[in-house]
């Protein structure tokens, strides 16, 4: 985990600013002899590349102002960890300009940083000087370091020796204990247990209280849209939406869904090689009272209609379906024998539908996956991703999950 402080009270940013990053491209170089022998073999022979260039920034200008939490989104490769790393100072740019102004604590990949042979006291020591902090005042903070890690006795144990968790729990509570005006954090909360990400959050709201400016990297949509004001979605290297969070979190649904169509186009079908007993041919889902389409609102109920071919179907069977939503977590799952409904065998064409009551599902899309088994349990037919459905923005609430809040203040 690398935790970095920079002082740049001399630049030329502007007061409100805390980063300006102008005209800013990276350029890395992947090379393509795997060893030192191949690089000799193949030196001096024409025709063949033995580089290639990849360009995970593309021209960015981005500027983020005191007192704003700013989330980094998008998928995998898309530049949005790069731009972090940027941010930081870890690395520079090949091309444009990048200015910060105050202190800046950044946690980036994890192990990075920690000395391994050192022992978790001796690098909250090392860590907080980088930063900035003299042996004194860390000794003043220490304590709290090391409570805030619930790590324990471990603290006097070399660092090689720690899990993950251990690493970020060390690695965090040294960050948010020196004071950062500027705090850069890249998917750390999405490693330690539950307990630990929760106090993790409480600090990131502390934060924001208190007027400093976060920068995260996450792919916990719901984080983004629960924890920060603003959100830059990033793709091959570009930033194609800043804005609003919501809108920011539609608009990576929309890439992410345009993705699986390409990749479900481009595989390969095996079942239109070999009979099976039965296809899933087609399934649309859509608020009983809509179309196919039409976005479900809360308390709808959504009916899912299966389209099914059975050519030498079993004598009995089973239908589920499992409801995802972007980020492959089950929101929903049942089965017809769950339900207390028995079926039989089939033949030829049949369409079965599903009729989920006065549904609860919180903001964005999500993905119905089918099965068909056998008493044995064996799939006979799988469709992942058969169909899905947009739940529409509700303004009141955020997470998989939608209960109408009220408020009430007690009197004593």
């Amino acid at each position: 985990m690398t935790t970095v402080a920079i002082d740049s009270a001399a630049s030329t940013i502007n007061s409100p600013d805390v980063v300006h990053v102008e005209n800013v491209s990276k350029r890395f170089v992947l090379r393509k002899d795997n060893s030192l022998k191949e690089r000799l073999v193949t030196f001096g022979r024409s025709g063949r590349r033995h580089s290639e260039e990849f360009w995970a920034l593309k021209d960015v200008n981005i500027t983020i102002q005191a007192g704003h939490t700013v989330a980094l989104i998008g998928h995998n490769g898309s530049g949005k960890s790069t731009l972090l790393k940027v941010i930081g100072g870890i690395i520079d740019p090949t091309s444009g300009n990048v200015a910060r102004r105050g202190r800046i604590a950044a946690l980036l990949e994890l192990g990075a940083g920690f000395h391994p042979d050192l022992t978790g006291r001796e690098n909250v020591f090392l860590n907080a000087s980088i930063m900035g902090m003299s042996r004194a005042e860390t000794e003043l903070q220490f304590d709290d370091i090391l409570g805030f890690s619930g790590i324990g006795d471990f603290i006097d144990t070399q660092v090689k020796f720690y899990s993950s968790g251990m690493y970020v729990r060390l690695a965090f509570a040294v960050a948010v204990h020196t004071n950062p005006d500027l705090l850069l954090v890249d998917e750390v909360l999405a490693v330690g247990d539950e307990a630990f990400q929760r106090k993790c959050l409480d600090k990131i709201r502390s934060f924001q209280e208190e007027g400093r400016t976060i920068v995260l990297v996450t792919h916990s949509l719901g984080q983004v849209t629960e924890l920060c004001d603003r959100a830059i979605l990033m793709n091959k290297g570009e930033v194609v939406f800043d804005g609003d969070p919501r809108d920011a979190v539609a608009e990576f649904r929309d890439i992410l869904e345009d993705r699986r169509v390409a990749e479900e186009a481009a595989a390969p079908h095996p079942e239109s090689f070999a009979p099976r007993e039965a296809k899933i041919l087609a399934a649309t889902a859509r608020p009983k009272s809509g179309a196919v389409g039409e976005s479900v609102k809360n308390g709808d109920d959504i009916v899912i209609t299966v389209d099914l071919d059975f050519l030498a179907g079993p004598e009995s069977w089973l239908c589920g379906l499992q409801i995802d939503n972007t980020l492959g977590q089950v929101a929903y799952g049942t089965t017809t024998k769950r339900m207390g409904v028995e079926l039989g065998r089939m033949s030829g064409p049949q369409t079965i539908e599903f009729t989920l009551k006065d549904t609860a599902f919180g903001t964005g899309k999500y993905f119905v996956n089918i099965s068909l088994i056998d008493d044995a349990g064996r799939h006979f037919a799988d469709v992942p991703q058969a169909c899905s459905f947009d739940v529409a923005t509700n303004p009141l609430a955020v997470g998989m999950t939608y209960a109408e809040p009220s408020f009430a203040l007690v009197e004593r």
